[in-house]
């Protein structure tokens, strides 16, 4: 067995003991080979991505313009291999000089405390958070509040309730509140209304006061989704937003039940979302929806910060 594959198979094996929830460790993509070594003699392995998100897209909103993904192979090695292999991604940087609109990601599963020590050292922050749920929906919400399905016509309080969310998250999170967030969205947002999108609006005496905005996810085995959620029908949370001046009422938890129950009527088995935990208001909420972290993205941004 070759040496990358070797590290693999451990790494799987300590994978499916860290979090039965996680799919099979999957070979990672095409980059640049780092490798490292290890005071016992043993090596660990990596590769890395470069990574450049457009301008004025989508994705420009939660991601800095220019990425470096690290996918570590650490065998069984854990947060010390974590360790050799950050020291050598940072003589890889000291090579190039990163932008400021630049990060390093990691992506890796969030029971790993042994690796979660390591990045925090070399600077890391845990920006956001892969949560799933498989627990049964919880009662509805408070009384008045009507919840329905959104359609094209609710397009601008669709959009003003999710820059808001973008706002707050810009504050504590990954989020990028650029100068064109309002078109990128509202294009976005227009697409995903026109195919259909499962979008719920709560309304409170015939007010819009909130918005939980979903989607249906059939997720194949080495896809870029199973590489990170098992096999399966899955209904993904993308967006819960509440107007400020109506938290607190019970709305978010009435739209998060909505979205469950009817998810699950689709043939939802699971639930997944991202949320940033150092987030006062999500990191609590979607504990107490029943949603625990599969995977913590880690970010450092810019790039060139990386200890």
């Amino acid at each position: 067995m070759s040496t990358s594959g070797a590290l693999l198979t451990a790494q799987a094996g300590r994978f499916e003991r860290l979090d039965p929830e996680l799919p099979p460790a999957e070979s990672p993509p095409d980059g640049d080979v780092l490798t490292a070594a290890l005071a016992d003699g043993d090596r660990v392995a990596g590769v890395l991505v470069r990574e450049r998100c457009e301008p004025g897209s989508a994705p420009s909103l939660w991601s800095a313009l220019d990425v470096w993904e690290l996918h570590p192979l650490l065998g069984a090695a854990g947060g010390v291999g974590m360790d050799a292999l950050l020291r050598e991604w940072r003589r890889v940087l000291d090579r190039v000089t990163p932008g400021p609109d630049s990060a390093c990601l990691v992506i890796w599963p969030s029971r790993d405390a042994e690796a979660v020590r390591a990045l925090l050292a070399h600077g890391f922050t845990p920006l956001t958070a892969l949560a799933v749920r498989r627990e049964p929906a919880p009662p509805g919400g408070p009384d008045g509040l009507a919840v329905r399905r959104a359609t094209g016509r609710d397009l601008e309080v669709v959009l003003e309730l999710e820059l808001a969310e973008l706002a707050y998250s810009a504050l504590v999170g990954a989020a990028i509140a650029r100068p064109d967030a309002r078109a990128v969205k509202r294009a976005t947002l227009a697409r995903n209304l026109e195919r259909g999108d499962p979008v719920w609006l709560a309304e409170r005496d015939g007010v819009v006061v909130g918005l939980a905005h979903c989607r249906l996810l059939d997720v194949q085995p080495g896809s870029a989704a199973g590489a990170r959620l098992p096999a399966g029908r899955w209904g993904y949370v993308n967006c819960v937003s509440v107007l400020a001046e109506a938290r607190g009422a019970g709305i978010g938890r009435a739209l998060a039940a909505v979205a469950h129950r009817e998810l699950a009527a689709a043939g939802a088995t699971g639930t997944f979302l991202y949320y940033n935990p150092p987030n006062p208001l999500a990191s609590v909420f979607w504990a107490r929806q029943g949603y625990r972290p599969l995977w913590t993205l880690w970010e450092l941004r810019p790039a060139g910060a990386l200890r």
